[in-house]
């Protein structure tokens, strides 16, 4: 009986410990899509992006309600701020090439690893803080006494980007 109840006990553990480790992706998984933390990020990371969507639609209402009314204004600013959002552009190229795409094809072969997990996710946070910080340059544009037509490619910019730059699980090429 004492048996028993060891053999019991030792399979009730083994058995807890595979459920964690399924849970958190321990064990080899075949794909990405299988690995609940994975399913995790990728919510998390919607979530953000929807947020960060609306805040630039509300980015451009503030600056009609409460924006300078449009009056001349210096042009060489305008040339400053333009030059500012093409280099936040490439930014944003640079850094979903660097560190989200590279990620993603370490995320394929092993869904499991952390390191390229947070390096995929913090990627993707820095590409639409970058895309925010577009939609914030046309908001300070119409706070300057910019017209809104002024300000709109910078508001389309950032929305355009981030709409596009949608998390999507890694998966073979």
């Amino acid at each position: 009986m004492a048996i028993r109840f060891l053999r019991s006990s030792a399979l009730n553990t083994l058995l807890s410990k595979r459920v964690r480790a399924e849970k958190y992706c321990q064990h080899p998984v075949k794909t990405a899509s299988e690995c609940q933390v994975m399913r995790g990020t990728v919510r998390f990371l919607r979530v953000l992006q929807w947020t960060m969507l609306s805040s630039i639609l509300l980015y451009g209402v503030v600056g009609e309600v409460l924006g300078a009314r449009a009056h001349g204004v210096d042009p060489s600013l305008s040339y400053v701020f333009t030059t500012g959002g093409v280099a936040i552009v490439g930014m944003i190229f640079v850094v979903r090439r660097t560190l989200v795409l590279r990620s993603a094809e370490g995320l394929v072969s092993r869904p499991d690893d952390a390191l390229a997990l947070n390096h995929w996710r913090n990627g993707y946070i820095a590409t639409y803080t970058l895309c925010e910080a577009l939609a914030l340059i046309g908001l300070i544009l119409r706070f300057m006494g910019f017209s809104f037509q002024q300000s709109l490619p910078f508001y389309l910019g950032g929305f355009v980007l981030l709409f596009f730059f949608g998390p999507r699980k890694p998966a073979s090429a």
